[in-house]
């Protein structure tokens, strides 16, 4: 059979507009919902581990979909988009977007690698030296208030008792500070309290930007780390907001700022 021109321009019409409509999941008000919008919310879906794909979550998304095209058309008729407050909110959005997009591209070039991981990991190690500390204190605004609590140790005072008087949140369980390297604390502090044998308490008080401190020594033990392997990831993110910061600095101090 020998097609007529018209004829044959109607079928060659139909044939492409079958792959074209096959490209949209539901058409709104003659608005089309591409069936990419719907890989891309379960490609973000199944990326946070709530669901596997399926033709449950696909069908669950399209009426979504669907549901906000009817939304979004609504309230653009009512004008809701020129709204000064709106306007703001979606330059915001925009905003944030546009940064996330600048910052997972430049996480992508510049990886962390695992010697940077290694040499933080080492570093850390060193700043927790070989011993942690399981002390108590007891902080006061003055020294004389200080030397006060001394005394009433010396007299056979309870640490644990006169401690309800700390200025800070270990006042209610006994001036009680758990187990910390001496990095951890305020040089003068840390200085104080490493010089103490088990069970004693400072003879003086030590000051620091916070106040006056007595300190009790309870016991030491030695440093437990956790393997490299455990907290790589951690460390790895760590370093990655590092140079994500570092970038933005850099950025900054390019820019005409006035």
């Amino acid at each position: 059979m020998i097609l007529k021109p018209a004829r044959l321009i109607l079928a060659l019409v139909a044939v492409v507009a079958i792959p074209a409509f096959a490209q949209n999941v539901a058409t709104v008000n003659g608005k089309a919902i591409p069936s990419s919008r719907v890989d891309q919310v379960v490609k973000q879906v199944v990326a946070q581990g709530k669901q596997a794909d399926s033709p449950q979550l696909r069908e669950a998304i399209k009426k979504d979909l669907i549901g906000r095209e009817v939304l979004i058309q609504e309230a653009d008729k009512q004008g809701y988009g020129t709204r000064p407050e709106v306007k703001s909110q979606i330059d915001n959005a925009r905003q944030s977007i546009i940064i996330n997009a600048l910052l997972a591209d430049y996480v992508k070039k510049n990886p962390v690698k695992d010697a940077e991981i290694k040499a933080e990991y080492d570093k850390f190690k060193a700043q927790a030296g070989d011993k942690e500390y399981h002390a108590r204190h007891i902080l006061v605004a003055t020294e004389a208030e200080a030397k006060d609590i001394i005394a009433k140790l010396k007299g056979g005072a309870k640490f644990e008792e006169l401690a309800k008087v700390s200025k800070d949140g270990s006042a209610n369980n006994g001036g009680d500070l758990d187990w910390a390297s001496p990095a951890s604390y305020v040089k003068p502090f840390s200085d104080a309290m490493v010089a103490l044998k088990p069970g004693q308490v400072t003879q003086t008080p030590v000051q620091s930007q916070f106040g006056f401190h007595v300190i009790k020594l309870e016991e030491t033990r030695p440093t437990k780390l956790p393997a490299l392997e455990e907290v790589k990831g951690q460390v790895a993110e760590s370093l990655q907001q590092k140079k994500l910061a570092a970038y933005r600095d850099e950025l900054m101090k390019k820019a005409k700022i006035q």
